[in-house]
């Protein structure tokens, strides 16, 4: 029977089993300057390249609005010309005599243009409305990737913090089976256990190797990640503050996610914006009135003749037969708007689901924590007795090792659970629509999405105010 030395056993495998709260304890006595959760998440709104592509998009869907409002507008254009005409005509006379007549000329004209649409159903104005209408969409689209980008980060971060803990667990539990080995081998030597005690550590201690080769490369793929999500290596991590408040009611958490939930208020402006396609579509059967004006100027250079015109005329047009592509049009926009109106359904669907789903699944982790606790609480009893009964010979070394063996599994259940139950908090706020920059206070100069579609709703010209305005604010995104 192996004989367990006193000094380093038991303590050691007990600090790797309070590596948890232990590791906890010292980050928050080490520095002050350790990161915290929120910083991780400031990270990743400040460094997504995803949101950035995103809010991009949103200012590309602001221009559809000014590129509908330019329509309403009058339309001046301009066509300068200089043409050379070269050649020349022969004739022959009654007489016999050829004559010979040079065509060669050069002529210059300019002319200038106008349009402006008069009636046109309200077609027109309603693309306009239509492409409001999208910017909305788009906007509720940004809220909800910016959501998956914080709920990444604190995957991220909470991996990072487990991974580590993990390592810690795994290196503490390596050095007491390397103790172990060597007791075993020193009373193998004076013979008071046999060849197969050593045998057993050496395994264990070839097992847990193994193991601290795995948490070791887990780490390093939970580090490439925080990299990726939040812009940094990650240096010493804070233990996560408190869980976030949370709604203890799901059925009020479902209500309002019904409500508000990003992914529902885009699918609602969508079936917007299929109401108004199938408008413009009805639109474009009615005709059409427009008022135009030119004013033209020509001169041929080679001679003193010129010439002076201008026109002004109002033109109606509308469509007479198309072959069925109007009615085509209309059928097509409708079909889309009920399209719209199933995605819609199907979303609110899904944003209840997510709710409850989020809120079970975190019911199921923090029983899952408690019963770690438990485990834990039991597993450590358990060892200790076990230990105690070797040094008196009633227990054998594999007892010893597996009992070493569950504690560990229970402690490195625990920091699973722990890391599991805060994603699944947050998981929930992600599912009503919270988890956001805004809705949790960072510090962070959050996003404008009205900002940029001011400048741009009324489309400016350059040389305007508000178009000088303008170019500001894209050289400075550009510099971003």
């Amino acid at each position: 029977m192996i004989q367990l030395r006193k000094e380093g056993g038991f303590k050691a495998l007990c600090r790797g089993a309070l590596i948890s709260a232990g590791v906890i304890v010292g980050i928050m006595g080490q520095s002050a300057q350790a990161e915290t959760l929120a910083d991780a998440l400031v990270g990743a709104y400040e460094t997504s390249g995803l949101l950035d592509q995103n809010r991009a998009l949103l200012r590309a869907a602001d221009e559809d609005v000014a590129t509908a409002i330019a329509a309403l507008r009058p339309i001046l254009t301009y066509s300068a010309s200089l043409e050379r005409d070269f050649g020349d005509r022969q004739t022959r006379q009654l007489s016999g005599l050829r004559t010979t007549t040079s065509l060669e000329s050069t002529t210059a004209a300019i002319g200038i243009s106008a349009s402006l649409l008069l009636y046109d159903s309200g077609a027109t104005k309603l693309g306009a409305e239509a492409a409001k209408e999208t910017v909305l969409a788009t906007r509720q689209q940004l809220i909800s990737i910016e959501q998956t980008v914080l709920l990444r980060a604190v995957q991220a971060y909470l991996n990072v913090v487990a991974f580590r803990e993990f390592v810690e667990l795994r290196q503490n539990n390596l050095r007491l089976l390397t103790q172990e080995l060597r007791a075993a081998q020193d009373r193998f030597e004076v013979g008071e256990v046999t060849r197969t005690d050593v045998a057993q550590a050496e395994s264990s201690l070839a097992e847990a190797r193994s193991g601290l080769a795995t948490a070791q490369g887990d780490l390093v793929e939970a580090v490439e990640e925080y990299r990726s999500v939040v812009g940094r290596t990650p240096g010493q991590l804070s233990p996560p503050p408190s869980l976030p408040q949370l709604d203890s009611n799901v059925e009020n958490a479902r209500a309002l996610a019904v409500q508000n939930h990003p992914d529902l208020r885009n699918a609602q402006h969508l079936v917007a914006v299929a109401e108004l396609n199938i408008m413009r579509a009805k639109a474009a059967l009615s005709p059409t009135l427009s008022a135009t004006g030119s004013l033209d100027a020509s001169e041929d250079l080679g001679t003193i003749n010129d010439t002076r015109s201008g026109t002004v005329g109002i033109t109606l047009s509308g469509p007479i037969y198309r072959g069925g592509a109007l009615s085509a049009a209309i059928r097509s926009a409708m079909a889309s708007r009920d399209a719209q109106r199933g995605n819609l359904l199907d979303v609110r669907k899904t944003v209840s689901q997510n709710v409850g789903s989020a809120y079970a699944a975190l019911s199921a982790q923090r029983a899952s924590l408690q019963a770690s606790e438990e485990r834990i609480r039991a597993a450590r009893i358990a060892f200790e007795g076990v230990r105690e009964e070797a040094t008196l010979g009633a227990r054998t070394t594999l007892d010893v090792l597996d009992a070493e063996q569950e504690l560990l599994d229970a402690e490195t259940s625990r920091i699973s659970a722990q890391a599991s139950l805060y994603v699944a908090a947050y998981a929930v706020l992600q599912s009503t629509g919270r988890l956001t920059a805004k809705d949790l206070s960072l510090n962070v100069q959050l996003y404008d999405p009205s900002a940029y579609y001011d400048l741009v709703k009324d489309a400016p010209v350059p040389s305007s105010a508000q178009g000088q305005k303008l170019d500001r604010v894209l050289r400075a995104l550009q510099k971003n």
